[in-house]
């Protein structure tokens, strides 16, 4: 994976940012996107897809991508937007504010996906790309621990609908939940018209 990152690096490209998202499919929460800068030299075991990792693991990950990064960045935008300007414009926004909001400016980005938005740095998509990039696993990894953290926060806050356990996704139980006690203020409420009439 970190070959994969390095073999992007040239004399005029020294730093390389990964970028990946966690929340395009859920019913409730915002969508989180995180930005990883690593020195070329950086490595860290087990970093992988976040997808295929334990919570557990997941969480010890991100204490060392976060000590061990040059700089990083994680960005959110939530349900009313999404509902505003649809999933994908709201992923690429949160992409793009990742990216803004580091301390540093990187020689080229690398996204996982096949989309990208406008930047005055090269930006590369690479499908696939939190199982091939180091950067892009550790982005990935980042920004899953961080919508998961705040959907069980959330949860606190409407713990019928069990988002501590299913993180918004569209589990039988929260369907089921939803159908009975009506969509929270934090639906997405153009993502779950095809389960309830409101």
């Amino acid at each position: 994976m970190k070959n994969f990152d390095n073999s992007f690096l040239d004399e005029k490209k020294r730093l390389l940012a990964g970028i990946d998202e966690a929340g395009r499919g859920p019913l409730a929460g915002p969508v989180v996107a995180a930005c990883v800068v690593f020195s070329p030299e950086v490595k860290i075991d087990k970093v992988n897809d976040s997808k295929k990792l334990k919570a557990s693991l997941r969480e010890e990950l991100y204490e060392e991508i976060t000590k061990k990064a040059l700089c990083w960045s994680v960005c959110a935008v939530d349900h009313n937007e999404i509902d505003r300007i649809n999933i994908l414009q709201a992923t690429l926004k949160a992409m793009k504010s990742s990216l803004v909001s580091l301390s540093l400016k990187p020689d080229i980005i690398i996204i996982d996906g096949n989309k990208s938005f406008l930047s005055d740095i090269p930006t590369r998509t690479i499908i696939k790309g939190d199982e091939k990039s180091f950067a892009i696993a550790a982005a990935s990894i980042l920004a899953k621990v961080t919508r998961d953290r705040l959907m069980i926060k959330l949860s606190s806050e409407f713990p019928c609908y069990l988002w501590d356990k299913n993180k918004g996704y569209a589990t039988k139980e929260h369907i089921a939940a939803l159908q009975k006690f009506g969509p929270s203020c934090y639906h997405r409420k153009s993502f779950i018209k095809n389960f309830i009439d409101f």
